[in-house]
């Protein structure tokens, strides 16, 4: 029989029944039943004393042992035998935690007791938000500058920096008129943009750092760090003179080239020849060049007669040859003077693509005043009269079958305007013709506009499918972060 309340029990060292040594022993006793966890509503981070940060998911194995380090003092005189959520509502601010623990009671009784300890989760910012919130506080900035008049550089560095996603890490992003500022907490992760600037895009980079203040006694310095990182000014589509000695280390080939690519070398070809060469960043600035022309001044021609060339006999030294692009001399006349019998006769790397009666984009070499150090030193007869650039399509039907769409960097604008519009649609374009770009870059599908038949190409340049990646949008929970709403 039990000795407190005379139950017939089977026996054990206590001589009571479960009531009367529950009512006599409480093993939870000196265990907190209610604590509280510190949450970054920003970051969706949780405090982990005394002053990191951690990332945890709602009902995750990383939350409960949050929980349990911050009883784990009181939990050292039981036997922690389970511990479990017990599902509250995700924006209720609370987490329940179910504990079972066992302990030795009287003459070596072992009790097993199942209690709840509540957690109140209060918002509190973490420090690397606060910083980001104040705008101004950062130790380090990367500006980045290309002195054109076209961003296509810079626009296909954005898409290099968000499909490796180094945005993530800067407290701000600041566009103005000739480049991008990225402001970071460190000098490290400044470091660490920089050195990647310099992989991905032909570019020269110096620093410097400023004195904020210094602390006499721990002979501690605060700088701010800046790094100046200077792209090269030369972009996609543009016609260069290079000087002599470089046209000659670079295989005997012409002065007068066209670049078709700008990755992290630039990438020339020879339009009457096909030899192609790249000049990475080093090379450029021990021999630097000028583009001859800006954008703006490409102009409309018609193809009035084209033959394709068959292989030309190399020269001494000659370099390597694309294999992607046709020789060819044609003859085109301006659309501006339909009216005249004034045809140009030009050598041409397009003539994979270009037909009689085609309308191609070029530079009027015969009529305009080169401003060039390298090229008014050339000999007049070997300077082409007209170099053609690309074909023309028509614009707006390209922009309504274009059923990809690209991501864009967060940043603070100082203010668009229309041509940068314009120069936006060149750079898609660009992606559209060059497929040697396109593989470094992330293409989404925008499931907006209908998918069209390949049946009914007219031979404008066009993204396959295969090629696009399905836009992807996760729902994140405000206190648990992405993969909240499985869980619970």
């Amino acid at each position: 029989l039990c000795c407190q309340c005379g139950v017939p029990i089977p026996p054990n060292p206590a001589n009571m029944c479960v009531g009367c040594l529950r009512a006599q022993v409480d093993i939870t006793e000196g265990i907190p039943k209610q604590g509280t966890l510190h949450f970054c509503k920003q970051c969706e981070r949780y405090l982990q004393p005394p002053g990191t940060w951690i990332q945890c998911t709602l009902e995750s194995r990383e939350l409960l042992a949050l929980c349990l380090k911050k009883i784990k003092a009181s939990l050292s005189k039981v036997r922690l035998i389970d511990a479990g959520f017990i599902w509250t509502e995700p924006h209720s601010k609370r987490l329940k935690l179910k504990l079972t623990v066992q302990k030795e009671v009287i003459n070596g009784a072992v009790l097993q007791q199942v209690f709840v300890v509540e957690y109140i989760v209060q918002s509190q910012m973490c420090e690397d938000c606060h910083r980001i919130e104040a705008k101004d506080f950062w130790k380090a900035v990367v500006q980045v500058r290309q002195k054109t008049l076209h961003k296509k550089t810079f626009y296909y560095l954005e898409q290099l920096i968000l499909k490796h996603r180094l945005h993530q890490n800067t407290l701000r992003i600041k566009e103005i008129h000739d480049g991008l500022d990225f402001y970071y907490s460190s000098k490290q992760q400044a470091q660490k943009m920089v050195d990647f600037l310099q992989c991905t895009v032909p570019s020269r980079s110096k620093s410097s750092q400023r004195l904020i203040s210094h602390d006499i006694h721990s002979n501690v310095y605060n700088y701010k760090s800046t790094f100046s990182v200077e792209i090269v000014p030369i972009c996609k589509d543009n016609v260069v003179c290079l000087s002599p000695k470089l046209a000659q280390s670079l295989g005997n080939m012409s002065q007068i080239c066209v670049c078709i690519r700008v990755t992290s070398t630039i990438h020339l070809i020879d339009p009457s020849t096909l030899q192609i060469a790249e000049i990475d960043g080093n090379t450029y600035w021990r021999h630097p060049f000028n583009s001859l022309f800006h954008p703006k001044q490409l102009e409309e021609f018609i193809v009035m007669d084209i033959s394709r060339v068959q292989e030309k006999k190399k020269g001494a030294g000659a370099g390597a040859r694309s294999n992607k692009h046709t020789l060819a001399e044609a003859w085109v006349q301006k659309t501006s003077e339909l009216n005249t019998d004034h045809q140009y006769f030009c050598c041409t790397h397009l003539g994979h693509i270009l037909n009689p009666g085609d309308l191609v984009l070029g530079f009027d070499l015969a009529n305009c005043n080169l401003n060039d150090e390298f090229a008014n030193k050339m000999n007049p007869h070997t300077i082409p009269d007209v170099v053609l650039i690309k074909k023309s399509y028509d614009r707006t039907k390209r922009q309504r079958r274009r059923n990809w769409k690209l991501k864009e960097l967060e940043r603070d604008r100082e203010g668009t305007d229309t041509d940068d519009e314009r120069q936006y649609q060149d750079f898609l374009e660009d992606l559209e013709e060059d497929e040697a770009i396109r593989k470094n870059i992330n293409i989404y599908r925008n499931a907006d506009i209908p998918v069209e038949s390949d049946t009914d190409d007219d031979g404008t340049p066009r993204i396959s499918l295969a090629e696009m990646l399905e836009d992807l949008h996760i729902s994140q929970d405000a206190t648990g972060g992405e993969g909240a709403s499985m869980m619970t």
